[in-house]
């Protein structure tokens, strides 16, 4: 189970076997570091209680800190600022009412129309950096416009009878004198879709990779690493061996990555554990080493009948081995 996780981790990370155990290691750790605290409060913590006398003798200080402060804290205090506060509130009714318009009355004079003195300044700021009214109803867009002093103000409020040209009809303008270069829209040309051209995957680099649908730099890392450590592929069939494949990126493999160049072959013979257990069918250094001992004890390999004379290989490993041994 656990040779089965560190080989998942190598494959995943693109990592050397010792690497993928401290990956491992560090996994686990982690856990306990994560659900230690919840252990503690859970089952640990509840043995301890906080003695209850300290804890009435707590609330005790703190019930007479509070009836300290709210003798200090005079009532007379309180209840006038909150009827101050109450009363500033309230809109005051217009001094005096006149004719006005909202794109050119001073501060002073929306002030004695009864506009409450921020609200006037904020009209006022409104209008510096450029903002208009055009109609009536946008004095309301003033944020906390009270709707109230709208309605005693509205018949009173002028705006010029010949308006400025509205945005919509300027914009209509811009797109009517478009409308008359349209010949220049028809000829622009088509776009056309890059064409992907075939490559050999055995000399091939990240940058012919990524350009495929469904293979990023960090699956096209994984792609030469898997061939690099068979020696090159000899069929794409072994696409499907690799691992985190989709379907998409495997279709797009078997359309545009060609096997044009050799595989590179080990001699079976004069190998040694490295170079075995170096190739991807044989990461198991003991795999190898059985090999290479069996070579020590009854002499050289001639051919895969001879190989398959080692019990521990299977028929499926030998014919995956085939095309990269020479005797």
């Amino acid at each position: 189970m656990i040779q089965r996780i560190i080989s998942q981790l190598q494959d995943f990370f693109g990592i050397s076997r010792k690497e993928a155990r401290g990956t491992l290691v560090l996994m686990i750790i982690l856990f306990f570091l994560i659900w230690t605290p919840f252990v503690f409060r859970r089952w640990i913590l509840p043995h301890f209680p906080l003695p209850a006398t300290d804890q009435s003798a707590n609330i005790q200080k703190l019930d007479s800190i509070v009836a300290e402060i709210e003798e200090a804290t005079p009532k007379s205090y309180t209840e006038n600022n909150f009827k101050e506060s109450s009363s500033s509130k309230k809109p005051t009714k217009p001094a005096r009412l006149f004719s006005f318009d909202p794109n050119q009355a001073t501060v002073d004079e929306l002030t004695e129309l009864g506009i409450p003195p921020f609200l006037a300044k904020r009209i006022d700021k409104y209008r510096s950096k450029g903002g208009k009214f055009r109609k009536k109803e946008d004095l309301l867009h003033i944020y906390d416009f009270p709707a109230d002093v709208y309605k005693t103000l509205e018949p009173y409020i002028t705006l010029p009878a010949t308006p400025d040209k509205s945005f919509a009809e300027k914009s209509n303008a811009n797109i009517a004198e478009k409308a008359t270069n349209r010949p220049f829209i028809n000829e622009r040309k088509p776009y056309t879709k890059p064409v992907i051209a075939s490559f050999d995957i055995n000399t091939a680099d990240t940058t012919q990779l990524v350009i495929l649908k469904g293979i990023g730099s960090k699956l096209s890392l994984r792609i030469l690493k898997f061939r690099d450590g068979l020696g090159g592929f000899h069929s794409t069939s072994q696409y499907s061996e690799i691992y985190g494949l989709d379907s998409l990126a495997l279709s797009e493999l078997n359309k545009y990555a060609k096997v044009n160049s050799p595989t590179k072959k080990i001699n079976v013979n004069t190998a040694t554990i490295e170079e075995l257990s170096s190739h991807s069918y044989l990461r198991n250094k003991k795999l190898a080493a059985v090999i290479i001992n069996y070579r020590a004890q009854h002499g050289n390999y001639n051919s895969l009948e001879d190989l398959k004379k080692v019990r521990v290989l299977d028929a499926g490993t030998i014919e995956k081995l085939a095309p990269y041994l020479t005797f």
